[in-house]
């Protein structure tokens, strides 16, 4: 079977390999759809290094086997799988931590979501990390619950409500699913990017107020809120631009979520005591759980064709490096690897 592979040193390539033997407890999924998130692309750089290298963990297929065992599932079932899952046991988990739960990311989908097949491991399994996806919902759809689910746990952690005010800084796949989110909530988000065409999808989306970023953003946010900033921003982007740009539309008292990943070795160059007398608090916030997928299915259900209309770009897996292209160009908004 087709599959891509990242190798130390040399990025990622298509390869061909054996289609993965399933035990006990374990599940074979034929991938039909799986999206190229911004941390494939830095794993394949070699600048993420927070969890394993494999790509491809936005995975919608088909059950193609089943190991002794496991129950809840026929072949043949359409699925979304969750490549992370935590044990809901352990002293993290019990703090609201989940994430960062010693087995979160010591399991994942092998070779990886961009194969022909993939195996789901059996603590993946038994942990709720695949769900079924309902007639209405389309693999396109399906391939978008994970990084919905990521976006989910970041507003759930800060408890927004519809009266604040909340910057999204960046334009891109997950910005854009925050903007939703949020509209959603009934809150109406200022948006930035550095791209024309990005804010022109966002407002194509319905999103009401958008900034050029190349402007100074802090200036055109205080005018719009009095003077102050805003109560919240969004890093949906991991540069130290936005990081910065964020930090200075914050009203005193007000919260920033850093959700963009930053590539390792990332330095912010801003003045601490800015932040410590103004009052602002920080949030990162790593991944998503089963609470959040879930939540995410159910958002998709009855909204899949408006959270769907953010894919840009369609490859199959022989076209992953023109995928790959398009996605670090800015051609691209949200692309997915399609098998057949």
């Amino acid at each position: 079977m087709k599959a891509i592979l990242v190798k130390k040193g040399s990025g990622a390539a298509l390869a061909d390999v054996e289609i993965p033997e399933i035990s006990e407890g374990e599940v074979l999924v034929k991938m039909k759809v799986c999206g190229l998130c911004g941390t494939d692309i830095e794993k394949i750089r070699g600048e993420y290094v927070a969890s394993m290298p494999i790509v491809g963990h936005e995975p919608a297929g088909v059950v193609a086997g089943k190991g002794v065992g496991v129950e809840g599932l026929e072949i043949g079932d359409r699925v979304f799988v969750h490549h992370h899952v935590p044990c809901g046991e352990c002293f993290y988990c019990k703090h609201g931590s989940e994430t960062m739960c010693p087995s979160y990311r010591s399991s994942n989908i092998f070779p990886g979501g961009f194969a022909e097949y993939f195996r789901v491991p059996k603590w993946n399994v038994q942990h709720g990390a695949i769900l079924k996806l309902p007639d209405g919902v389309s693999f396109e759809e399906g391939s978008l619950i994970e990084p919905l689910a990521c976006c989910i746990r970041a507003i759930n952690r800060w408890n927004i409500e519809g009266s604040d005010s909340v910057l999204v800084v960046g334009a891109g796949p997950l910005g854009l699913m925050h903007a939703l989110l949020l509209m959603i909530k009934g809150i109406k988000p200022i948006v930035s990017d550095i791209k024309p065409s990005r804010l022109e999808m966002a407002r194509k989306l319905g999103v009401s107020y958008t900034l050029d970023a190349n402007n100074d953003v802090e200036q055109q946010v205080k005018s719009m809120t009095d003077g102050r900033g805003v109560d919240y921003a969004i890093t949906a982007s991991g540069s130290i631009s936005a990081m910065n740009q964020a930090l200075r539309a914050i009203r005193k008292g007000g919260r920033l979520c850093l959700f963009g990943v930053p590539s390792k070795g990332s330095v912010l160059d801003y003045d601490i005591s800015e932040i410590f007398n103004s009052e602002i608090s920080i949030l990162t916030n790593y991944g998503a759980t089963e609470k959040e997928t879930n939540e995410a299915l159910r958002l998709i259900e009855r909204n899949g064709k408006l959270f769907s209309s953010i894919i840009t770009h369609r490859y199959s897996i022989d076209e992953f490096s023109k995928a790959v292209e398009a996605s670090i160009s800015g051609e691209a908004l949200k692309v997915v690897i399609y098998s057949s």
